[in-house]
């Protein structure tokens, strides 16, 4: 089947993109040297935007990206108009303004460096710089994501933080706005709490009363007192441990000085007093070491040989009298009869001994309660009730809903195992202790606001990707308009391939 010539000017010429530039040179469509005949284009051309008329088209085309050949051509047109008074009768033009850009058309379509410059525009745009823009602003994006991502990460966890910091206040009883000086204040307040801890003990008498004749009636002999501390403080209150352990009360009682956690430094120091060395030459022994300058020797007030105007220098009272009295001192009385101090002026709650053993005791009882409740609601147990046929008016008189009653009246152990008393009965016993407490909240809050500070940093970043997005948009637009050019050059190569030429 043959094809006609018509036909063969229908069948479209396909050029890769990357290989157009290459193609216009082997088929001599362009020079070798469009290079540098550009070059010297846009030197013309930089020169000439220098000096243009007040026209907002030429404006716009000057704020573009890139002046080329059709941009040039589209200026010529424009200044056909507004130089149009410098036209003389042979149709040209005076207008040094018309006269370059004329120049630079007619040097752009020499050898069609035009078409050279076009298409290694098209190229470099489509193969390069459009992907690249692209890359970049998917990055701006993907930062901003990923900054406000992490705000909120930081806000949440700040909060976090925060909430955990007034939970812990909240368990140790303050607010939080200072922290050592609420813990110290709670401290001085602990006596009166545990003075009325002591004072609600006597509300547990008909309780251990009901105890302790069980216990004798199951032991068939009088026991030992149940819960002897626990009836001491319903009786007396919250004495001393002086009174508890010799059943008299002080005449006089010295605490034992509570040592304060002093203020943190904020910076370590040391303080070497009035210390001062004086410079000595070398191999120089101090006059003191020699004893003086005059070599005398130090008197340390000791000596070996017996004065023998005072005998062997050791009192022995009235030797004449042929009586020597050697009192000897039992361990623990030193301290005159009648003064507490030290663990034995501490109150029984204040005492972490004492303070144990009330505690055991107060869940023994609890605990028999309990028991005995449980014992009584059995209705159906027949060894039970045989059992209590003999026992006292006390025991066959009490009815569950009184049990109950007394179990009810026993909140004490429940006020001294709270956590914020376990807190105070620490920095009781270690002031230091107050120190830790402080260190660790204020641990938290810092922490809060360094997440804070990073939440402001990750905003300040997002803001710079977002800004950064602004500018490369209008770009990539710019670039885009640059396919435009495929459309020219396709129109251009295909007159070059039509049967009217």
């Amino acid at each position: 089947m043959q094809v006609s010539p018509q036909d063969y000017q229908n069948v479209p010429i396909d050029i890769q993109t990357g290989k157009l530039l290459d193609w216009l040179v082997d088929r001599r469509h362009c020079s070798l040297r469009w290079q540098s005949q550009v070059l010297s284009i846009r030197q013309k051309i930089n020169a000439a935007i220098q000096d243009m008329p007040e026209n907002q088209e030429i404006k716009q085309l000057l704020e573009g990206a890139y002046l080329h050949y059709f941009h040039c051509l589209r200026i010529v047109e424009i200044l056909k108009g507004t130089e149009a008074s410098t036209k003389n009768l042979f149709g040209r033009y005076s207008s040094q303004r018309m006269k370059d850009w004329q120049e630079i058309v007619s040097l752009y379509e020499k050898d069609n460096t035009y078409l050279a410059e076009l298409s290694s525009l098209l190229v470099r745009s489509i193969s390069y710089e459009i992907p690249a823009l692209r890359k970049q602003l998917s990055r701006c994006q993907q930062a901003q994501q990923d900054c406000a991502r992490r705000e909120d990460e930081c806000q949440l966890r700040a909060a976090e933080l925060r909430e955990r910091f007034l939970c812990s206040c909240r368990q140790y009883g303050i607010t939080g706005d200072n922290v050592r000086q609420e813990l110290l204040a709670l401290v001085q307040d602990l006596p009166s709490l545990l003075s009325q801890i002591g004072a609600g003990a006597s509300a547990l008498s008909e309780a251990i009363e009901l105890y302790q004749a069980c216990v004798d009636f199951v032991c068939e002999s009088p026991a030992e007192l149940v819960v002897p501390l626990l009836r001491h403080v319903g009786t007396r209150g919250n004495t001393t441990v002086h009174e508890w352990r010799t059943g008299l009360q002080p005449l006089r009682v010295e605490r034992p000085r509570r040592e304060e956690a002093p203020e943190q430094p904020e910076e370590d120091t040391i303080d070497w007093g009035d210390f001062t060395l004086e410079p000595t030459g070398v191999g120089e022994v101090p006059a003191a070491a020699n004893g003086g300058a005059q070599g005398e020797e130090i008197d340390w007030g000791i000596t070996l040989e017996p004065d023998p105007q005072q005998g062997d220098g050791i009192d022995w009272g009235d030797v004449e009298s042929g009586e020597v009295q050697i009192t000897v001192l039992e361990a623990g009385t030193e301290v005159p009869e009648g003064v507490a101090c030290g663990p034995d002026a501490l109150t029984l709650l204040e005492n972490s001994e004492t303070r144990g053993q009330f505690i055991d005791e107060l869940m023994e009882l609890e605990l028999f309660l309990s028991q005995r409740l449980v014992e009584m609601e059995e209705e159906a147990d027949v060894v039970a009730i045989s059992q209590f046929q003999l026992a006292p008016a006390v025991l066959q008189g009490q009815t569950s809903a009184h049990v109950g009653s007394l179990l009810a009246t026993t909140p004490l152990l429940g006020q001294l195992c709270t956590r914020s008393m376990q807190h105070l009965f620490m920095i009781l016993a270690s002031p230091r202790y107050v120190d830790r407490v402080s260190e660790l909240l204020r641990q938290r809050l810092k922490q809060a606001e360094l997440l804070l500070a990073k939440k402001e940093l990750m905003g300040q970043k997002r803001l710079e990707a977002l800004a950064e997005q602004g500018t490369l948009e209008p770009k990539l637009d710019r670039l885009l308009k640059t396919k435009e050019l495929q459309k020219l050059i396709e129109a251009d190569i295909s007159k070059r391939y039509s049967g009217d030429q």
